[in-house]
């Protein structure tokens, strides 16, 4: 798996779903805007009768979509073959799977605007306030997960260690602290295959090691990510989310499973048994 592996689709995968069942809306679909250009693929549907529009590249200011990319915020039609407030290079394929009333609500990251998701009814109708509200948890919930992606992308990224050349292992410590940085935004994310994929994206920094010996739980094993990369109770208790009353109860548990006395006995224990890098 590579760092690019852990953004984009898989952040999108199970968003029309979502929309419809938050929506009502019987149809829903979306797409990713691709890196550098002003066009984006659709690649996710639901409720969607024909294959008219899988696979249709929208380009940014053409049709509802394209708008939406255009100006950054939500836009609906009524009845999308018959307005006159956006172009309609796209209204065979629209046609073709019988839409009339749409919204578009565009995903946005750092200021950029990474995809759209649509909902559709079938009818000509206008699409009330609560609707349209929440279609944007929707995306915004899209939008989360594409943030910590790409915090993600960007550690493994910082992680990976220059040639290898004389003296120590180079970049260990950079790779630690990676390590600790992802297992802490793992629980951030609402998307099960996205949330592996950033798993097991911790597990290529710990290189070679053997299987562990001693089975952590999962959060037993976030705190000493933490604390091998020098956090403190406090520290770690913030950045996981948790109390540092908690913090303490699972670095003990670590402690007890790995015959340890000191942090510092069970983060070397750990990295003995490939848990940590």
């Amino acid at each position: 798996m590579t760092a690019a592996d852990v953004s984009g689709a898989p952040a999108l995968c199970g968003a029309p779903v979502r929309l419809r069942r938050a929506t009502g809306l019987p149809v829903a679909f979306g797409g990713l805007v691709e890196p550098g250009r002003q066009r984006m693929r659709i690649g996710e549907l639901s409720g969607t009768a024909t294959a008219a529009l899988r696979g249709l590249m929208v380009t940014s200011g053409n049709g509802l979509g394209g708008k939406a990319v255009a100006l950054g915020r939500p836009c609906a039609v009524s009845d999308y073959s018959l307005s006159r407030r956006i172009s309609h290079e796209y209204d065979a394929a629209v046609a073709e799977e019988g839409l009339r009333s749409v919204l578009a609500i565009p995903v946005v990251v750092r200021r950029r605007v990474r995809g759209v998701l649509y909902g559709a009814l079938r009818t000509a109708q206008p699409l009330g306030d609560r609707t349209l509200a929440a279609a944007v948890d929707v995306a915004r919930d899209v939008e989360q997960s594409l943030a910590v992606a790409d915090e993600a992308r960007e550690l493994l990224d910082a992680a990976r260690p220059p040639e290898a050349g004389p003296g120590p292992a180079p970049g260990l410590e950079r790779i630690r602290e990676a390590h600790a940085a992802l297992r802490a935004l793992a629980p951030r994310i609402a998307d099960p295959a996205l949330r592996a994929e950033l798993l097991a994206a911790c597990g290529l920094l710990t290189g070679d090691a053997p299987a562990p010996a001693v089975p952590l739980a999962p959060r037993e094993l976030d705190v000493l990510a933490c604390v091998a990369a020098g956090a403190t109770n406090a520290a770690t208790a913030e950045r996981l989310g948790l109390r540092p009353e908690t913090v303490k109860g699972y670095l003990r548990s670590a402690m007890r499973k790995l015959d340890a006395h000191t942090r510092g006995e069970a983060v070397a224990a750990a990295r003995r048994t490939g848990s940590l890098p």
